[in-house]
């Protein structure tokens, strides 16, 4: 029988949610790998709501939960129905929504915290020694929860939000658009995605399928 993977949505749209193209990614790498998997968000309001043509901020406040289930098709989970016995791995697509609705780290950098049932989920994953692999910012959120461990991530090479993560205690290695890095002792596998602005769709796949093919293998 397959293993099944979990993962995490941070709502719909890059700058409030999770980044579409990157969970879209994610879930095929996994169609394609035949794993099996359960998409779960939490069940709260998001930070904030974005009119993602003017990037300007609508009153309007909308659910993580709901606006994840967008992607998902509907099939999606309350996050607090996750039990990381129930599964074989872990996976974090990016978006702001990662860093506003998961954590803090979007206002706070270094000294923010993620949610309570975020941090149990991702601790709960790394002390059963069961992979995780986070694209684009959501590296930043595995950090805030696992740094004083020594992680090794990548959120590509952007100097300031780097520094930010190595003030966690983990360790950051520069990664261009389509390459990922491993933290082979952690079984943390993570990519840059669009952390680079200027980027193709195919240089953000190649990163992404590395990121699954490795939790699949470490799983």
């Amino acid at each position: 029988m397959s293993k099944k993977f979990a993962v995490i949505l941070s709502g719909c749209g890059y700058l409030d949610g999770a980044e579409i193209r990157e969970a879209v990614l994610t879930l095929l790498a996994l169609d394609s790998a035949n794993a099996n998997y359960d998409i779960f968000a939490p069940n709260e309001n998001q930070f904030h709501t974005i009119n993602h043509m003017e990037m300007s901020e609508e009153k309007e406040q909308r659910n993580i939960l709901l606006e994840s289930a967008r992607i998902a098709r509907g099939k999606v989970i309350d996050l607090n129905q996750l039990n990381t016995n129930d599964y074989a791995g872990l996976l974090i697509p990016g978006g702001f929504g990662v860093a506003k609705n998961l954590c803090t780290f979007a206002f706070d950098g270094a000294s923010a915290k993620a949610t309570a049932k975020v941090t149990e989920v991702i601790t709960n994953f790394n002390d059963q020694q069961k992979p995780i692999g986070a694209i684009c910012i959501a590296p930043a959120l595995i950090s805030l929860v696992l740094g004083h461990k020594g992680i090794e991530v990548t959120i590509g090479t952007d100097e300031s939000t780097a520094s930010e993560i190595e003030k966690t205690g983990a360790k950051h290695f520069n990664c261009e658009r389509d390459e990922y890095h491993l933290d082979q002792k952690n079984k943390i596998a993570t990519t840059p995605a669009y952390m680079f602005d200027e980027t193709k769709l195919n240089l953000v796949m190649e990163g992404i399928s590395g990121v699954v093919e490795n939790v699949i293998k470490w799983s």
